[in-house]
């Protein structure tokens, strides 16, 4: 009888099995091994999966998945279940008649809870015989809490933290869509020493890589004995598509010339200007308006980007209203941002600090003042400006850059603009740390889509969520150790709301308008409306929605594909 009530997925049809998804990531895959961390452009999620998800149930009018989101909206994936048996004590239990991929070494045993153990051990040096965490680990302030990892039973695993707060504790395992999460087996990194080489690589996922050209594209096929089910209907195994494919094209105007001739199922990230292009010329593809943003980040450990007026010079130069209506044709919000952006008014009230609800003294130094800026840079010893320099992503909006280096011009602020593809960017900026001056990166270090708590670790001293500002400050610092310490979800927003105060005040970094991008997808995609992490820029939830999206096959050859 239940089956028979309306769910509000019916109206989306029937899933069918069959066909091939093939999506676009923007940066070369550069990493196959959760141990390297999530700074590289990776595709080890489609076969590597984490203990929680998404719940797929979830109508996305209650909550849309196009950011990070509360852990009460998530489900259990390779985790049946959890609870705390004490405010330090967390634990799993692991889903029962999960197997791990037909493939040697590990043969299709069965997942466990030792697997859990061992994959938090060798990331963060607790046991298994790794004493050090890893490099890009060792700077990850969330796990620092983490004390211990053990199995008390074959599904049950036990982790001990130093941490009384649940709300951390649950935004560190749950919520977070770090990749890092991804469970990869034991067998493979004793055989191998890692889980670096693709043709090693074996997972519980849905999907099993056959090829891969570094730079061009991966081949994944469906996992014949995946374990899993469709939640929305359960008599449904996964998952539905016989091929996945991620193809590597860097340029947006190829991209989009890929999906107008249907070779593409999805991109994601398309400028409105570059939408509005694609609903000229082809209106049956969806359009998915997905909030962004971005910043200029300046070294604050070194001059002349270590005086705060300088950096409010920065910030005083650009006016953003009018980079919002000219550049971005209105569609961008032009209101300045700390590091927590609009998208938090998701979880509920009390959470972020939105621009309304700034002091009038805070949004004055926001405000554009040509003049302002110059009597700051005066006042800091650079009545004639000076030069410097901003390293950029290439995937990055350099049109934006190129308006943003015309407004610092116009104030005596003489940027270089040194473009660097994102193999490059990566380890340049991000972990050598060669840069000297100015950053820029879509998705920089303000109105990030993370987890509150983890959004407190942006400028936090020596954490890997702050290689480009390089921001050292007692006073930022200290509010990551009062969260932690904070018995309630009202004492957490109220530190949240004043961290975020305080970074807009020291002006850490340059906020810039927050523009709406598009996602795109071709008709005969279903299941997609923009979710986070599901189709490129590092997809964390990569194997857990391709496995539930499918094709309308007979749309698509309707359309001519």
């Amino acid at each position: 009888m239940e089956n028979q009530v309306a769910k509000w997925w019916d109206k989306l049809g029937k899933p069918q099995y069959g066909g091939e998804i093939v999506v676009r990531s923007v940066r070369d895959i550069l990493n196959f091994d959760p141990y390297n961390g999530a700074h590289l452009t990776q595709l080890y999620t489609a076969w590597l999966e984490r203990p929680f998800s998404e719940d797929w149930t979830l109508d996305p009018a209650v909550f849309d998945y196009q950011t990070m989101a509360p852990n009460q909206y998530m489900k259990g994936l390779l985790a049946e279940s959890w609870e705390f048996t004490d405010p330090r004590t967390f634990v799993i239990h692991v889903r029962k008649g999960i197997h791990w991929q037909n493939l040697p070494p590990v043969n299709g045993r069965e997942f466990t809870a030792d697997d859990i153990v061992f994959h938090f051990h060798r990331l963060l040096g607790l046991g298994s015989g790794f004493t050090k965490p890893a490099p890009y680990h060792a700077t990850v302030a969330s796990f620092r809490e983490l004390k211990s990892v053990t199995a008390v039973d074959r599904y049950t695993a036990v982790f001990k933290w130093s941490t009384p707060n649940p709300e951390f504790i649950l935004e560190t395992m749950v919520t977070n869509h770090n990749p890092t999460l991804a469970i990869g087996p034991r067998e493979v990194v004793e055989k191998w020493g890692d889980l670096g080489d693709w043709h090693h690589a074996v997972g519980t996922g849905p999907f099993m890589i056959t090829n891969f050209t570094p730079g061009v594209a991966a081949d994944m096929v469906k996992n014949p004995d995946y374990w899993g089910h469709d939640e929305r209907y359960p008599q449904n195994r996964l998952p539905y598509v016989d091929k996945l494919r991620m193809v590597v094209i860097k340029d947006e105007a190829e991209a989009l010339a890929y999906m107008r001739a249907g070779k593409i199922d999805a991109v994601d990230g398309v400028s409105s200007k570059n939408a509005r292009e694609m609903l000229k010329t082809n209106p049956e593809i969806v359009q998915i308006p997905i909030p962004s943003g971005g910043s200029i980040d300046p070294r604050n450990d070194r001059a002349p980007y270590n005086d705060i007026r300088v950096r409010r010079a920065l910030q005083q130069a650009l006016n953003l209203p009018a980079v919002a209506k000219t550049y971005y044709n209105g569609t961008a919000d032009p209101y300045p941002s700390s590091i927590s952006s609009r998208h938090m008014s998701k979880w509920g009230k009390g959470w972020g600090f939105p621009y309304d609800e700034w002091p009038q003294d805070l949004k004055d130094e926001y405000a554009y003042s040509p003049e302002m800026a110059k009597k700051l840079l005066a006042e800091a010893g650079y009545p004639r400006g000076f030069k410097t320099n901003v390293v950029a992503d290439a995937a990055a909006d350099l049109g934006l850059l190129q308006v943003i280096k015309t407004y610092f011009a116009a104030v005596g602020i003489d940027m270089d603009i040194r473009t660097l593809d994102s193999a490059a960017f990566i380890p340049f900026v991000e972990t050598e740390k060669k840069h000297d001056a100015l950053v820029f990166r879509m998705g920089g270090s303000l109105h990030r889509a993370h987890e509150p708590l983890r959004q407190l670790t942006m400028f936090q001293t020596g954490t890997s969520s702050n290689p480009h500002s390089m921001v050292s400050d007692p006073v930022f610092d200290g509010f990551f150790t009062k969260a932690i310490a904070a018995t309630s979800v009202d004492e957490v927003k109220q530190i949240f709301r004043d961290a975020n105060e305080y970074a807009a005040r020291q002006h850490f970094a340059v906020s810039l308008p927050q523009p709406v991008q598009y996602s795109l997808v071709q008709p005969w995609l279903k299941g997609y409306h923009g979710q986070f992490g599901s189709i490129c820029w590092s997809p964390p939830s990569f194997s857990f929605y391709m496995a539930r999206f499918w094709i309308d096959q007979k749309l698509k050859k309707s359309l001519g594909h």
